[in-house]
């Protein structure tokens, strides 16, 4: 296993396939790429920069966006790399809204499980945050999702102060009677000093004192330090604060592949991407691109410490 020079091992990718997307949600951190481009990956250089990463032992992938269902070959993508010798698991983190009707293809492809985004129960409160009416759409993918197997299934919802921080006990009912996993994530900004971030930021600290309560068990993920509440009377809730969070940083075990085809060390910084798709387009062997993935595995630093 491959660590960096902070000891901390990388064994996943979080990879965007898209810069686009169909919603316009306005606190989207859009996976750090603040330079937007209409350049994406191939479905061949996509399964190749993960085979690269596979040798090292990287173990699992998740395609992210922008929106990963926006693109005409995401079944292709998904079938490419399940068939990558020693990838364990590729995922997604989908809006939900395309999802009825290529959950099945996606599935049968090799997805594992998907993540959607899903801040309300309430359309109102969905129109405010998205900017479009799109929410029986995205309960419509879920169910597919589960009838075919998708598994886990994780809601993500983002918690904005003034917006849906009063709803997170419906989202747990919700959940709990969906067979659900409910991923409670704290608004993070790689700026917190903009007017955006302090007026919808909401500590959690509150949040996870009532889950606490409620809880029978609470486990602690490897990844990011996480809490997992397990419910009584049934019902599972992690909770993601990576704001000024050390032990989060500390803990952190991805490596990040934009679209645009640079590895990313870290959500938050700009200044140490390193640029793989031009060497590859350009001839370079796999043997260079590995010696850049692991180079960006050098650049990573907690960036709360």
């Amino acid at each position: 296993m491959i660590k960096d020079p902070y000891g901390r091992p990388v064994d996943n990718l979080r990879l965007s396939v898209t810069q686009r997307c169909n919603l316009r949600c306005f606190y989207c951190h859009k996976e750090g790429e603040i330079h937007r481009t209409h350049a994406e990956m191939t479905p061949e250089e996509i399964e190749r920069v993960v085979r690269v990463a596979a040798s090292l032992n990287i173990r699992r992938v998740k395609l992210t966006g922008g929106e990963p269902l926006l693109r005409g070959d995401i079944v292709e993508i998904a079938d490419k790399l399940s068939r990558i010798p020693r990838l364990r698991e590729v995922a997604m983190t989908t809006n939900g809204i395309l999802l009825n009707g290529l959950a099945e293809p996606l599935k049968a492809a090799g997805l594992a499980r998907v993540n959607v985004s899903l801040g309300t129960l309430d359309p109102d409160t969905y129109r405010a945050i998205t900017g479009v009416d799109a929410m029986s759409q995205v309960l419509e993918g879920i169910r597919e999702a589960a009838m075919v197997g998708l598994s886990p299934i994780k809601v993500n919802m983002v918690v904005l102060k003034g917006l849906n921080e009063d709803q997170v006990s419906s989202m747990i009912e919700f959940i709990r009677e969906s067979d659900l996993i409910l991923q409670i994530i704290e608004f993070e900004s790689p700026n917190p000093e903009t007017e955006c971030y302090r007026r919808y930021h909401s500590d959690l600290a509150e949040v996870e004192r009532r889950l606490r309560e409620r809880a029978n068990r609470v486990i602690v993920r490897r990844m990011h330090e996480r809490r997992k509440y397990l419910l009584k009377g049934g019902g599972e809730v992690e909770v993601v604060r990576p704001m000024h969070n050390t032990a989060f940083c500390e803990n952190c075990s991805r490596l990040r592949v934009t679209s645009d085809g640079k590895f990313k060390p870290c959500l938050f910084r700009t200044d140490n991407l390193i640029d793989f798709l031009i060497p590859m387009r350009n001839g370079a062997a796999d043997e260079e691109v590995k010696r850049l993935l692991l180079e960006a595995v050098k650049r990573r630093r907690p960036y709360f410490v």
